[in-house]
């Protein structure tokens, strides 16, 4: 059984390998190599600068105002939307009443709520971006609307042309748009946990926070951490930049509060026409990726609980 059973492996894996060689490495090794050039973009020519471009974005001002940005979208956004999720997951599949037959269900309607938070999945973030650029608009616009229906004029303002709440405004489009996947994603979680570990907490007098962080969250916590990572990979990377791109003005502004990494990538390379210096701020971007999935890695470590 034994024999030949390297090469069995080594032969399933070399063309997986190989494609992600192609299409994942090398343009990382591409993206690094092109950083240290002149190049345009527009030209094949190009001229090896050394650590020129990134002498120029360590004083760049606006550098260190889309990572300030892009700093507070990786720490606030996976945050509040994975508190949300967790807070929702847990009221529709334990959190509900004491039924006859059922020591531990959910609240009534969970299906209905299921559904109704997963719905802007199904939306792409173009799309709900476009939505909520409409629904933001000052003048005509669905919240400002509401606002001055209900008699709260004062609080009706410019959501996305003040530079002190635009920010706030596009994240909160975020959360909306991203809490529905991870309240399935944890439901599936919980629902595998066993019901006797509640019951008996319950019997105990447990009440519901105590069953949240003492059973529920250590024994969904690889899920947990794993969707952190992901949540902050998308506030790193595409999500961040379509809904920067599409629902800011400039885009990026007013006066470049709301301009994230992947916005100023995008605006160097075919705005500015520097795709050197675009790749410079790229590599800048893996860096902070990969130190964010390190550190949740790191500081999410905790002992495997089986069940």
């Amino acid at each position: 059984m034994q024999h030949g059973k390297y090469r069995f492996i080594v032969g399933f894996l070399v063309a997986p390998l190989a494609l992600y060689a192609i299409f994942v490495i090398w343009p990382f090794i591409q993206a690094i190599y092109y950083s240290f050039t002149d190049w345009t973009g527009l030209s094949p020519d190009f001229k090896m600068v050394g650590f020129a471009n990134y002498k120029r974005m360590f004083e760049d001002d606006v550098f260190w105002k889309s990572l300030q940005h892009s700093l507070m979208f990786v720490v606030l956004l996976p945050l509040v939307t994975l508190g949300l999720a967790l807070f929702f997951s847990f009221m529709i599949n334990v959190g509900g009443r004491h039924r006859k037959g059922a020591a531990v269900s959910g609240v009534r309607g969970s299906g209905f709520y299921k559904i109704a938070y997963f719905f802007p999945q199904v939306l792409s973030i173009a799309i709900v971006a476009i939505l909520f650029r409409f629904a933001y608009s000052p003048n005509d616009g669905a919240i400002n609307g509401a606002l001055r229906a209900i008699g709260l004029d004062s609080i009706a303002q410019d959501w996305l042309g003040d530079p002190n709440v635009a920010m706030w405004s596009i994240m909160a489009v975020l959360v909306w748009s991203t809490v529905g996947f991870f309240v399935v994603l944890f439901s599936a979680g919980m629902a595998s946990i066993p019901k006797d570990f509640y019951e008996a907490a319950l019997l105990d007098g447990a009440g519901r926070a105590t069953t949240f962080f003492k059973i529920t969250m250590p024994l969904l916590w690889d899920t947990i951490q794993s969707g952190w990572i992901y949540m902050g990979i998308l506030a790193l990377g595409a999500e961040a930049f379509a809904s920067v791109q599409i629902m800011s003005v400039g885009p990026g502004g007013p006066a470049y509060s709301t301009t994230v990494l992947p916005l100023y990538v995008w605006q160097s390379a075919f705005r500015d026409a520097n795709a050197a210096y675009a790749t410079t701020i790229g590599v800048a971007l893996l860096v902070l990726t990969l130190l964010f999935a390190a550190v949740v890695m790191r500081l999410g470590r905790r002992e495997r609980l089986e069940y």
